[in-house]
């Protein structure tokens, strides 16, 4: 077993979804004590299921849109011996999710006030909150690093015709709060450095997870490398912003979109 992140006590949000699931796996093998956090529910039993047995891992309910949890969860953390040093503020509200969930994606002008307003407070209020947390009880104790996670559709535009037929879409809300994800991470990066933190972005592309051979060829078609990712992809550049060799890396966005954004 490789020890690149031994040391990292690492606490990551929404750790039951595709890419969440592979950063915990990834991360246990590569030394680190892994903190997962997740809505109770079939994604949290299946992160315990597989590594509840592994002392390095622990789980916590979380919801990163209730403020009163946010403010706690630390506390719980650090009162349970486990001092996380690397942050991932990764929980969001996706078109896959709300397809799980079978709910409908309205056209713009039918999107509903509180649906933009749950993902505002999901994806962007919540790392918000995070954050802020780690600012009254982390930050300043000991060398800490966050990555906020953004993606393809933080700094580009979608092309909605690739959703056209498909059972999800593309929507507003999720790309104006994975732009505001990296307003954060500017914003903070600066105001934690004296205090020897770190705040990077990390853009995930396209990752595979089920989708049909037509959407995987609409949305190659826009990638130089042709392909979506497959999710230990994303990790891998993950498990480097998580290590010490990132420590002299701060404020930056690293795309890892196949070339996506390159265009």
């Amino acid at each position: 077993m490789s020890e690149q992140l031994k040391g990292r006590t690492i606490f990551i949000t929404g750790s039951g979804g595709v890419l969440g699931s592979t950063y915990v796996r990834r991360m246990l093998a590569k030394g680190a004590r892994v903190i997962a956090s997740d809505l109770a529910g079939h994604r949290a039993e299946a992160l315990k299921d597989a590594h509840g047995g592994n002392e390095n891992f622990r789980f916590y309910d979380l919801d990163v849109g209730d403020e009163a949890q946010c403010e706690g969860i630390f506390k719980r953390i650090i009162a349970d011996g486990w001092e996380p040093n690397v942050v991932l503020n990764n929980a969001a509200i996706t078109g896959e999710l709300l397809m799980g969930a079978g709910k409908p994606f309205p056209d713009f002008a039918n999107t509903s006030v509180s649906d933009w307003e749950r993902t505002l407070r999901t994806n962007l209020t919540g790392a918000f909150m995070i954050a802020r947390q780690m600012d009254r009880e982390i930050v300043g104790r000991y060398p800490a690093a966050l990555i906020n996670v953004a993606s393809m559709y933080a700094l580009n535009g979608p092309h909605h015709q690739i959703y056209e037929g498909m059972p999800f879409k593309s929507f507003s809300a999720y790309s104006t709060t994975k732009a505001g994800i990296h307003g954060l991470t500017l914003w903070l990066a600066g105001y934690w450095a004296k205090r020897q933190a770190t705040v990077n972005t990390i853009a995930p592309g396209a990752v595979f997870n089920g989708h049909s051979e037509e959407f995987q060829r609409r949305v190659g078609d826009l990638i130089m490398m042709n392909r979506m990712a497959q999710p230990d992809e994303i990790a891998d550049a993950m498990l480097f912003l998580c290590s010490p060799q990132a420590g002299y890396m701060t404020g930056q966005l690293v795309n890892v979109d196949g070339g996506f954004s390159g265009w």
